[in-house]
């Protein structure tokens, strides 16, 4: 649900919490909205009231004020004095009756009730003398009057919880009034732990700093946090008066959370703590041996850290880092923790700390605090391993030409084994990363045949694999594990590695089964590898995702899609699952959806990075299915670059090309990039690739093209997918048989080629002079079409204008995107006075009278 309400703020995800109070008004004395401060209380009371007929509302307000004054809260109402001898609680509940409705008294925060008052309340609940609605503050003491509405079961208890990201999410839809980038709803939830009144502060504050600001049709955060003062002011007075000793608690937490509640008892005073944690300013959890104390709310930190001088700031965080160091860093997150308040804190940190943090920061998939921590190992001395690192993570951020740089610098200066082997892994990935594949197998090829110790030589051939993986050389990227493996057993590390490349490899070759099995056995030891092996986890998720999708396996695929976001959150270059996630909402239909994932993936990820160029494909390929022709191309011609590096990401660029070309009205064409596509594909043996771009070619209404090369595929390519495409290139002319490939693409939730079959079969019964049939499967076809809203394809289209000859149905295409009579001929090799009598004829037969009708008419499929 999503209602407007006072502020003007959507009020959303409460549907459960509004039944379950109006229900407990209706059936019995009441309820009690118990939450935090800020989580909407007093916004589900007044929506809960809104839905009520029948009763006399009367409202009263807690005030720390009116909470001196014997029933102050209910000043507004109790007019007149009590008559001699009286109960005064009588008396009271007399004077609120003053309508013929049943009396309803809703309290708003009814922790700040006076004694009077209190009683007031839980007599009216207990002698069924009114309905009562109360709203309570968590964490805090209640009036015990109030407290016993609830243990006595007087009031039905309702929980508040904070909004979760996906409720987050429809806020701000709501409240900014557009699409809102994924990692922006991601960092908002995080940023105000759902308390809807700081996430308006916050929205606030980042529109006036222009940190939140539309791009592109949605919403985006750039930008550090900025505090407003009525953000400030707020949050300091959940936080309250701290004496000395309990603010150096949260100084210290603030800086360094999660803190080991053993450390910080150590470092302060640990009746403090126990206040702190008391008032919910700070939370206590177990960690395996540990308990670690984290702050109650991240807009805690902000505040506290805000107030701290910069001398006091390096302070605290040397402490820290100072009593990490003296406990024996017995963890592997305590070098990391340790470095980060030793650099942050402007004291001398070991070169070899510095490194060791970097590596962890990468495996932990915070590349810019990599880069930070690798920066400072190379200024302190850890020398080429150190730059060797530093390359990788520049990498993965886009900037592969500081990377190179950094690289050849320092060739001179790798002097063990380890070294060379590090310098020239880091420079091979970081060479074939930017296109340049002669030279990275040249870099590898040395590598691999110098390399004396078994584990490096083992990792050279699988480096070498990426390379050729890269290149679209798939043999040689399996010819390359195998070489790897034949180096003896593997190292954590290199097993990791090498079932991501052979997982990668067999899923865009069509073994999707193998890449299936082999990533699902990598990703269920992730624990083993996760901290060895950084490159892994993406890795294999794109191969499982990319097999999922080849197989068929739509609903997995977008999971893993949405896992894949999830574990790329820091802005590595080495994701682009929106693409995935694009790809499948495309298949199902939904080309809004579609283009929305791409777009937002595309934002967020580095500039000039293949992966983004995979998104900028999907994006393309979208908004040409919905007929955004001139969008289309700009994301086409953004993508082309970048994408067209490496064989596994050109391969969407170039199955984007067919459908915009298609969306211009320019069939011929299409199917001519088609078979362009295709052939690279194949040359590349990119055969999940290939088999979408020879089905492209059966919905462009050219399955003889098709036909035997998808027979030949099916053989190779594991799955339902290549043999359905194949019997579906085959049924051409056969409206049985193209009944039955639609009823198994719409199992598998391929809904735009089940609408698209069946649109087919509705031209083949007519064709053969079967109406009855024809408007049939002219019926069911509209009926999936529908699920696909704003998509155009060739065969939709032919469904909608089913009068029209082939001839005549392309020039209306060209005519609705805007082509005039001889830009017609010319691209059709026509004479302009036979393309305008083809129009006209078209025009006859379709009712209507210009290109804007005819576009309105296409528009409207």
């Amino acid at each position: 649900m999503s209602e407007q309400l006072g502020s003007g703020w959507p009020f959303v995800g409460r549907g459960g919490s509004i039944a379950t109070v109006r229900a407990a008004l209706r059936s019995g004395a009441g309820a009690m909205i118990a939450g935090e401060a800020g989580v909407g209380k007093s916004r589900l009371a007044a929506q809960a009231l809104a839905g009520l007929d029948g009763y006399e509302v009367v409202r009263v307000l807690g005030t720390e004020t009116a909470s001196m004054i014997p029933f102050g809260a209910f000043a507004h109402v109790l007019t007149g004095p009590p008559r001699g001898g009286e109960n005064l609680l009588r008396w009271a509940a007399r004077h609120l009756r003053r309508g013929e409705g049943e009396l309803l008294v809703s309290v708003d925060d009814a922790h700040r009730l006076d004694a009077a008052s209190a009683a007031l309340v839980h007599y009216l609940a207990a002698g069924g003398e009114a309905r009562v609605l109360v709203t309570v503050r968590t964490g805090g003491p209640l009036p015990a009057p109030v407290a016993a509405l609830w243990k006595d079961e007087l009031l039905t208890r309702v929980e508040l919880p904070p909004l979760g990201r996906d409720e987050v999410g429809q806020v701000l839809v709501g409240a900014l009034g557009g699409e809102v980038a994924e990692g922006t709803v991601r960092h908002l939830a995080a940023v105000t732990g759902g308390n809807v009144l700081y996430l308006r502060e916050v929205v606030h504050a980042g529109r006036t700093s222009g940190c939140l600001a539309e791009s592109g049709g949605e919403w985006r955060w750039r930008g550090e946090l900025s505090m407003t003062t009525r953000l400030r002011e707020l949050v300091g007075a959940r936080i309250g008066h701290l004496d000395q000793d309990e603010r150096e608690v949260l100084e210290l937490v603030a800086y360094g959370e999660p803190v080991g509640a053993e450390l910080l008892v150590a470092l302060t005073s640990p009746r403090a703590v126990e206040r702190v944690e008391a008032r919910g300013l700070v939370t206590v959890a177990g960690d395996g041996r540990r308990e670690q104390v984290r702050l109650g709310h991240p807009l805690y930190g902000e505040v506290v850290r805000g107030d701290c001088g910069t001398l006091r700031a390096r302070r605290r965080l040397r402490t820290l880092a100072e009593a990490l160091e003296a406990g024996g860093l017995r963890r592997r997150e305590d070098e990391l923790r340790a470095a980060v308040w030793r650099l942050d804190s402007g004291s001398a940190a070991a070169p070899e700390l510095l490194l060791s943090a970097a590596g962890l920061a990468w495996a932990r998939r915070d590349p810019r605090l990599a880069a930070r921590l690798a920066r400072a190992a190379i200024e302190a001395g850890a020398g080429v391993a150190a730059v060797a690192l530093l390359g990788q993570v520049l990498m993965v951020l886009g900037d592969q030409d500081a990377a190179l740089v950094a690289l050849r610098q320092a060739a001179r200066t790798a002097v063990t084994e380890g070294e060379r082997a590090q310098h020239a892994f880091s420079l091979g990935m970081n060479l074939a990363w930017a296109g340049a594949d002669a030279e990275a197998c040249r870099v590898l090829d040395l590598a691999a045949g110098s390399l004396t110790d078994p584990a490096w030589r083992q990792e050279a051939h699988v480096y070498q694999g990426v390379a050729h993986f890269f290149a679209g050389r798939l043999t040689g990227a399996a010819d390359a594990l195998a070489r790897a493996r034949a180096c003896g057993p593997a190292t954590v590390r290199g097993a990791a590695h090498a079932a991501a490349l052979e997982s990668w490899t067999d899923a865009y070759s069509g073994r999707t089964e193998s890449a299936l099995a082999v990533a699902g056995r990598a990703l269920a030891g992730r624990d083993d590898w996760d901290d060895d092996a950084p490159h892994a986890l993406p890795t294999l998720l794109d191969a499982r995702c990319a097999a999922q999708v080849f197989s068929g396996r739509l609903d997995a695929a977008a999971r893993t899609a949405a896992e894949g976001t999830e574990t790329a959150a820091a802005e590595l270059s080495v994701s682009g699952f929106g693409a995935y996630r694009a790809m499948v909402g495309r298949l199902r239909g939904d080309a809004a959806g579609a283009a929305r994932w791409a777009r937002q993936d595309a934002a967020r990820l580095p500039p000039g990075t293949p992966y983004r160029g995979r998104c900028l494909a999907e994006l393309a390929h979208a908004r040409a299915l919905l007929g955004e022709t001139a969008a289309a191309r700009a994301a086409l011609a953004e993508a082309e670059g970048p994408a067209s590096r490496w064989a596994f990401t050109r391969q969407p660029v170039l199955q984007a090309a067919v459908w915009v070309t298609a969306s211009a009205g320019d069939l011929e064409q299409a199917v001519s990039l088609c078979l362009t596509a295709a052939g690279l594909a194949e040359r590349h043996e990119q055969f999940g690739h290939l088999m979408f771009a020879l089905h492209d070619l059966v919905r462009l209404g050219a399955p003889a093209l098709a036909a035997r090369r998808l027979a030949a595929l099916a053989e190779r390519v594991d799955g339902p997918l290549a043999g359905l495409f194949a019997r579906h290139a085959r049924a051409a002319g056969d409206p049985a048989e193209l009944r039955d490939v639609a009823a198994e693409f719409e199992r598998l939730g391929l809904i735009l080629y089940a609408a698209e079959a069946l649109a087919q079969e509705s031209a083949a019964h007519r064709r053969d002079g079967r109406g009855t049939l024809a408007r049939g499967a002219q019926t069911r076809a509209w009926a999936l079409a529908r699920r696909c809203p704003g998509v155009s394809t060739p065969a939709l289209v032919e469904l909608a204008t089913p009068e029209l000859t082939p001839r005549q149905r392309e020039i209306v295409k060209l005519a609705a995107a805007g082509l005039t009579n001889r830009q017609i001929a010319d691209r059709l090799t026509l004479s302009t006075r036979t393309a305008a009598n083809h129009l006209q004829a078209a025009y006859e037969k379709l009712g209507v009278n210009d290109r804007t009708q005819v576009g309105r008419l296409l528009a409207a499929l």
